[in-house]
């Protein structure tokens, strides 16, 4: 039966299936943001299910293995962190409707970066670098949307480092299996992902003593992935080249000045 559900559903051009999928995650988020913080219990589970099953009619074909994870890791991850995040806002429509706007955009954006990265194309081709690309700058958007909710809670720092390091890693083992989109996720994706989770914490955690702003707090946490991550990522691609350091290192120097002229120095 579930054979036969697939290939009607193959029948249907792909373009129509994200259409159809960003329309009903994007109608479920206005419906989950009109309802208070303490139905969240109900909604977070609901849109993990539904974006992971919505994210499976949109692609369908093809999936083995590991994709099983990564191909869904960023579509159910940015639904949830958009809802989340949601809740920072004032309650009014004049809010929400931007928001709104801004998640179907992104939904239908990740679900296509999905689908190429599940088609496998040729890293030559424009579309994959396209798709890299998109992936990494939602990747960066995301830190900052969990951050903020997370650093908001005002949490013991052994809890910020814990809850930085499990998502970090994950994020990290996500964009490294990017870079060569196998059907496992390799030794050293692993360990760069260790990596990159360590360092960031162990930032998270010295920060947590300093009286910043949380969203300066979430920018720079965001700015610090970005560039870390995509210095590994341009080492694993073997492009790590001068002007590419210095673009990185510039990212996360501008984040930083940023953070010190928030300081109050009183």
């Amino acid at each position: 039966m579930i054979k036969t559900i697939n290939k009607k559903i193959a029948k249907i051009d792909k373009r129509y299936r994200f259409g159809i999928s960003a329309v009903i995650l994007t109608s479920l988020m206005a419906f989950s943001t009109s309802f208070y913080f303490n139905k969240a219990f109900i909604f977070i589970p609901l849109f993990i299910i539904v974006a992971y099953l919505l994210t499976y009619f949109s692609i369908l074909e093809d999936i083995e293995k590991i994709e099983w994870f990564s191909l869904f890791f960023m579509p159910v991850l940015l639904t949830v962190a958009f809802y989340l995040f949601y809740f920072l806002f004032p309650g009014r429509w004049l809010t929400r409707l931007p928001f709104v706007i801004f998640y179907a955009i992104s939904i239908y954006a990740m679900l296509l970066s999905s689908n190429i990265f599940n088609v496998g194309v040729e890293k030559s081709l424009q579309l994959y670098r396209a798709a890299f690309s998109v992936n990494f700058l939602y990747h960066t958007i995301v830190i900052f949307l969990i951050f903020s909710l997370i650093l908001s809670l005002k949490l013991l720092f052994i809890f910020n480092f814990v809850l930085s390091a499990i998502l970090i890693f994950l994020m990290g083992i996500h964009l490294f299996w990017t870079i060569r989109l196998k059907p496992f996720i390799e030794r050293e994706s692993i360990m760069y992902a260790i990596f990159l989770s360590l360092i960031l914490s162990e930032i998270v955690i010295v920060l947590s003593f300093v009286p910043l702003n949380v969203s300066i707090f979430a920018l720079f946490i965001a700015g610090s992935y970005y560039s870390l991550a995509g210095l590994i990522y341009t080492f694993l691609d073997q492009r790590l080249f001068k002007e590419t350091i210095r673009e990185y290192l510039f990212v996360w120097g501008f984040v930083f000045l940023i953070m010190l002229l928030s300081f109050n120095w009183q």
